[in-house]
């Protein structure tokens, strides 16, 4: 089982819908209610492309089963340095390491872009995301209180951070 990274490709967003839709229903790894459309998806995607963020995917045996990428952190210029970025893997495909291939894809083009730092915004109640970015080198440097409500109960946000000067 080889796992590869290459960019996305329009293609590819039907398999990212469904990986993101399933976490929707089924998590709170997004903080979104309702399931995402192809088409909204795509237009996030695109947009993020257009602003030179990268958009990638990790195949085995070119079927795609994971994908990240990372864009503005905030919207003020001085935070043009800052990306935020998001991973997901499909959810019968964990513990094979496609999440970390992701991961070091990720902080190697922040790097080769000359930013400055990452940051990942992380449900308090998923304790193996934060364990997987401490594993790259994150830090939690704030945590903030019932900033979300899904499933009828308040969520905490986990800030997490990477230095990559």
């Amino acid at each position: 089982m080889e796992i590869k990274i290459r960019p996305y490709q329009n293609n590819d967003a039907e398999t990212i819908v469904a990986i993101l839709n399933y976490y929707i229903v089924n998590s709170t790894a997004l903080y979104d209610y309702e399931l995402r459309t192809l088409e909204q998806q795509r237009s996030i995607l695109e947009e993020k492309l257009k602003k030179q963020f990268p958009v990638i995917v990790a195949t085995i045996n070119e079927r795609v089963v994971g994908f990240g990428y990372y864009s503005e952190f905030r919207f003020r210029e001085a935070y043009k340095f800052t990306v935020e970025h998001s991973v997901y893997v499909m959810p019968n495909e964990h513990g094979k390491g496609i999440g970390k291939e992701i991961m070091r894809h990720l902080i190697d083009l922040a790097k080769k872009q000359k930013l400055h730092t990452m940051i990942a915004v992380i449900d308090y109640e998923n304790q193996s995301s934060i364990a997987f970015h401490e594993q790259f080198g994150f830090a939690t440097v704030g945590i903030i209180k019932e900033s979300g409500f899904k499933f009828e109960r308040w969520l905490h946000s986990v800030i997490m951070q990477l230095m990559l000067e």
